[in-house]
């Protein structure tokens, strides 16, 4: 059974002011973060943009993970539609790609389907595909919320085998961590300011938008709980607080971009009608990076 743990960077997409792919960005940033010592990556997540890539995009940055990625890590792919078929179909287009070792599949968004028509549309991706799926929760962007009593039902399904959760709510993280316990399924962080608290309650990793920025100080979050310093991975996570926080200085994921750019990748343009951070916040993240000691001057 396929076992999704440890630190995994939700990667931005790099992209052009027309939204086309900028490969080799796209390669420098696998290739920082796997160097910063994550477990794995994550390629077309709500970080990576999704939402507003055309399909050819989406194609090409699931290829360009696989082959630069190169076995290193496992590579996991987005596969968040609003419909049960256009989810499936994303599905298959990475399951025929190859060498991508898990989907992770967002819950529907503008529509809001009750909980048991997120059962038959999760229990349908599960059984289109021979891949490892992950269930993706990130209720304050989609608005529908994944019940933990649902998720206890569907880690019953052989090859759901665990949930990114994003809501922020430890008591719901918690109690997708309890209810699942007997089952071989795996709880990840989506809010990084929850890492240590994930692992604590029994957890195993993190989807971590901030793992593109300082892949070496969340890899240290879990690499210290798992040696035992609980210390050391307590102040790691308070470390990294101020960046995560400061994801409200701009509209997602714009400041992602612009903190990566301040460590010496270029990523590109944000998707319209996402804009630039304004100076002043601009001037904000630079000191939050610069206290991290990753600025780099581009």
């Amino acid at each position: 059974m396929f076992k999704p743990y440890g630190i995994i960077p939700a990667l931005v997409t790099p992209l052009d002011e027309n939204g086309n792919l900028l490969e080799e960005a796209l390669r420098r940033v696998i290739n920082y973060t796997i160097a910063g010592g994550v477990h794995g990556v994550f390629i077309l997540g709500t970080t990576g943009e999704l939402y507003g890539l055309d399909w050819e995009v989406k194609k090409r940055a699931i290829e360009i993970t696989v082959e630069e990625t190169a076995g290193r890590v496992p590579v996991y792919a987005g596969a968040g539609e609003i419909t049960t078929r256009d989810c499936i179909k994303l599905v298959k287009l990475a399951e025929s790609i190859g060498g991508v070792a898990a989907v992770s599949v967002l819950t529907p968004y503008f529509a809001t389907p009750n909980q048991e028509e997120l059962k038959a549309h999760y229990t349908a991706i599960a059984a289109a595909t021979e891949l490892p799926v992950i269930l993706y929760g990130n209720p304050p962007r989609t608005n529908v919320h994944l019940s933990p009593a649902l998720v206890a039902a569907l880690a019953k399904i052989d090859n759901i085998v665990g949930i990114k959760d994003s809501s922020g709510d430890m008591t719901t993280m918690g109690e997708y961590i309890r209810l699942t316990k007997q089952e071989e399924f795996n709880v990840l962080a989506g809010r990084d300011t929850l890492i240590l608290a994930n692992l604590a309650y029994g957890g195993t990793g993190a989807i971590a938008a901030t793992a593109n920025i300082v892949p070496a100080l969340v890899a240290d979050i879990y690499n210290s709980f798992m040696d035992g310093d609980y210390q050391a991975a307590r102040e790691a996570q308070f470390r990294l607080a101020p960046l995560r926080i400061a994801f409200g200085l701009g509209s997602y994921p714009v400041v992602l971009k612009e903190a990566l750019r301040m460590v010496g990748i270029d990523p590109g343009h944000t998707l319209a009608p996402v804009g630039p951070l304004s100076e002043e916040n601009r001037q904000k993240l630079a000191n939050i990076i610069r206290e991290l000691g990753v600025y780099q001057i581009m």
